[in-house]
């Protein structure tokens, strides 16, 4: 199987280093499941000094990242990963990221991965090369390399062979629009604190049960606009209907 190609375009690509060899990610590449290639604008640079930015016209605070070199960056980056792969901005303006757009990036050819840093970038380039602007969040970091790499980790994983058990990325938080239920192992009992009776009890129908409701209850609790446009099939109206009634008998019993 063809390994799937990421192209990350940044001008700090040290920033990666330990990310690329280390845990699930840093496997799948020693393992040629993903390949990930690096190009940093500052190496297509117009000048001896590696100029990438320079002052916005109309004033204001920061720099803003040149054309230039970013095309130029991109231009090679498309040589890397295969024809119809998508150039994907980092962006605060950018569609939100999730679990539903990380499976619709992995069946892709690939990615083109560009990282903004300081007050953004021309937007002459945005229009003209970039595919697709994408969020991780409404909050301020320094730069697009961590929000790069947190697509590049949430699509590599679905990438199939790369984690060791497939039924892994089924079960994980998001995936079906719910929160995971609540993990518990050794030792059975930690101070006070026993692990539920139902995941000891070798009864896997009920111990599956015990999960669901587990996952439509915390959903409820923490995301509640998770579950007002998902439609619940009868079992799952009766778990969270369980879960709520079991949360509010236990609040009774701490007023009381």
């Amino acid at each position: 199987m063809e390994a799937y190609s990421v192209a990350l375009v940044g001008l700090f690509p040290e920033l990666t280093n330990a990310f690329l060899d280390v845990g699930v990610v840093g496997r799948a590449i020693r393992e040629q499941r993903v390949r990930c290639t690096r190009f940093n604008p500052r190496d297509y640079a117009m000048d001896a000094r590696r100029t990438v930015d320079d002052r916005p016209f109309g004033g204001g605070p920061g720099m803003v990242m040149m054309v230039e070199p970013l095309r130029a960056a991109v231009r090679d980056a498309r040589t890397a990963v295969p024809e119809g792969s998508p150039v994907v901005l980092l962006s605060p303006q950018g569609e939100r990221f999730d679990q539903r757009l990380a499976d619709e990036l992995v069946r892709l050819p690939g990615l083109i991965l560009v990282a903004a840093r300081y007050e953004g970038v021309d937007e002459r380039f945005t229009a003209d090369h970039v595919d697709r602007e994408l969020s991780i969040g409404d909050y301020v970091i320094s730069g697009g390399e961590l929000a790069a790499l947190v697509v590049f980790d949430a699509v590599a994983r679905l990438v199939p062979g790369v984690l060791g058990n497939p039924d892994s990325t089924i079960a994980e938080s998001h995936v079906d629009g719910l929160l995971d239920y609540p993990h518990y192992t050794r030792p059975e009992v930690d101070g006070g604190n026993r692990a539920p009776a139902v995941l000891l009890s070798g009864d896997h129908g009920a111990v599956a049960k015990w999960r669901r409701g587990e996952a439509l209850g915390r959903t409820w609790q923490r995301r509640p606009g998770a579950l007002l446009d998902r439609e619940l099939s009868a079992i799952d109206r009766q778990l969270l209907a369980g879960y709520i009634r079991d949360s509010r008998e236990i609040d009774i019993e701490i007023q009381e």
